[in-house]
């Protein structure tokens, strides 16, 4: 029996909207232990000391090689190609005609005309849909999807990240790295083990990204353990990953512009209805009953500076519009404690109750996205909310009117669902909650 395509699915169903606001599916589980110590900890060792995140398993592996596979790339993608080439890597963005963002992924080029695309995957579906379909000399050689279980991947992938990072990693290396510039490749080992890694300093701390055969996973991990010990190297926990995500201005959790649209049509009669884009959900107070008014453009997620007119892609007119008019700004929305103590107050006695905020990171649905306002008018968007001991606060990403994106401006933002809640089973019934926030204009700390 065929399966059933993600158009299918919608037109079984007959509004996308309400298919995806009251999906009855759970977000994302990282298939990690969720603490090894505690998440408070193990978010201070990340500024502090070094933390260990093991990225074996919660990400898509995804492997395309041939002669076409830098024309292919150029055509889906904003960013410029230009002496892109082994040994190098580069955060890749793909939208849709109308220039509303599908997603992002990092490209890892270990040598001529293969790539591996590393992250969610909306991005390795958009290239695999291509490459399948277009006058592309271009195969899809390998495809790793999450798994719980390392020997089922081809691959380990580590990150070491902290102030301690570099002489961790000189200890293990047996001396001083090789010079690795930003987003560029190296090697380097880990006792006997060869590994390559990619500079891309997360929210400017120093570290790396590393991998290896899958098999050499555990004595690397070892290895890397033992040296850092005295360094106060800490293991983290899933409780934390989307938090560092936040906190180094990745809004990870964005609706991938494909459900409406002739144009887009085909690829969801591509797309499988079980799948990344036909099992996510989408909440929170930006309840606008249309599906479209969630996508977001590369400018509003802080994309801008990567989008390159130097190329003919998918989605070049539109965003070259889009540039001759002011467009929203991602920015940090610092949330009121006060009005933070009032919802975690509200679940004590019998009143009424606002949307419970799950410690460190309040998402209970795959991309949510709430209202911000300013005077009862609508102004931008906010992404998930998370705690971080940094700030001993909470605080989200969001993408506001440009004239607004300037430190210290207060605005209100509407935490919880309207009507007292949809249908999906990670949502009490509750009542919204205004919460005054405050404007910072550098979404990533660099201090």
């Amino acid at each position: 029996m065929k399966q059933q395509s993600l158009q299918q699915k919608i037109d079984a169903h007959g509004d996308v909207f309400d298919m995806m606001y009251n999906a009855r599916g759970r977000p994302f589980g990282f298939p990690l232990q969720p603490e090894f110590s505690n998440w408070q900890d193990e978010q201070r060792a990340w500024r502090h000391a070094a933390i260990f995140q093991d990225m074996s398993y919660h990400m898509c592996d995804v492997t395309f090689a041939g002669p076409d596979l830098y024309p292919l790339l150029s055509y889906l993608g904003i960013n410029s190609f230009t002496g892109f080439g082994a040994m190098q890597a580069k955060q890749y963005v793909v939208c849709n005609p109308d220039g509303h963002y599908i997603g992002d992924a990092i490209l890892f080029c270990e040598e001529e005309n293969r790539v591996s695309i590393v992250g969610k995957p909306a991005v390795a579906n958009w290239v695999a849909f291509h490459a399948e379909t277009g006058r592309y000399d271009v195969r899809l050689e390998h495809f790793d999807p999450p798994s719980p279980d390392l020997a089922a991947r081809r691959r380990f992938r580590f990150q070491v990240q902290g102030p301690n990072a570099d002489r961790i990693f000189e200890i293990v290396n047996g001396g001083p790295l090789p010079e690795i510039g930003f987003f560029k490749m190296g090697k380097f080992r880990v006792g006997p083990h060869e590994v390559t890694a990619l500079n891309h300093r997360m929210s400017g701390a120093p570290g790396l990204e590393f991998w290896g055969p899958s098999e050499d996973g555990q004595a690397v991990k070892d290895l890397i353990m033992e040296a850092g010990a005295e360094f106060g190297l800490q293991p983290i926990g899933s409780r934390i990953y989307p938090v560092t995500a936040v906190e180094s201005g990745w809004a990870g959790s964005v609706v991938p512009a494909i459900y409406s649209g002739d144009a887009m049509r085909a690829y969801r009669e591509w797309l499988p209805a079980n799948g990344f884009e036909g099992s996510m959900s989408v909440g929170g107070s930006n309840k606008t009953g249309r599906i479209e008014a969630l996508y977001q453009t590369p400018y509003e997620l802080g994309y801008g500076f990567m989008i390159k007119f130097d190329h003919d892609f998918i989605g070049r007119r539109a965003l070259e519009e889009m540039a001759q008019a002011p467009q929203r700004r991602k920015v940090r929305l610092v949330w009121n404690d006060s009005d933070v103590v009032n919802v975690f107050a509200s679940t004590l006695g019998g009143g009424e109750r606002y949307k419970f905020m799950e410690m460190p990171m309040a998402n209970y649905t795959t991309s949510p996205q709430d209202k911000v306002l300013l005077d009862g008018r609508q102004v931008g968007v906010s992404y998930y909310p998370v705690y971080t001991v940094h700030l001993n606060s909470w605080f989200s990403l969001a993408a506001i009117e440009s004239d607004l994106a300037t430190d210290g401006r207060e605005l209100t933002l509407i935490w919880g669902e309207p009507d007292g809640g949809s249908a999906k089973p990670t949502v009490e019934r509750h009542v919204q909650k205004e919460i005054r926030v405050t404007v910072d204009a550098r979404p990533v700390k660099r201090d």
